[in-house]
């Protein structure tokens, strides 16, 4: 048996649902420091990018990395087929 539900709910709605924590605050001071050093220059974008690089490598390793997140959280497909 296969049962389907479909809720339509924002991000913010499907946190609170899932007793997840409100990172906003976090999220906001981090971009802050993050924007504040792009202005004084001591973040350049080849920095940003290695950083990029680091959070989600788009090589095999880096998408079966992301393959299996999605498989433990239920919301990703079979891969081999």
């Amino acid at each position: 048996m296969k049962v389907t539900i479909e809720a339509d709910c924002t991000p913010e709605e499907v946190r609170r649902m899932m007793g997840l924590p409100d990172l906003t605050p976090l999220h906001d001071h981090y971009i802050a420091k993050m924007q504040e050093a792009m202005e004084k220059g001591t973040i350049g974008p080849e920095i940003m990018g290695a950083m990029l690089k680091s959070w989600a490598p788009a090589t095999d390793a880096g998408m079966d990395l992301w393959r299996q997140l999605f498989s433990a959280t239920g919301t990703g497909t079979k891969s081999g087929g």
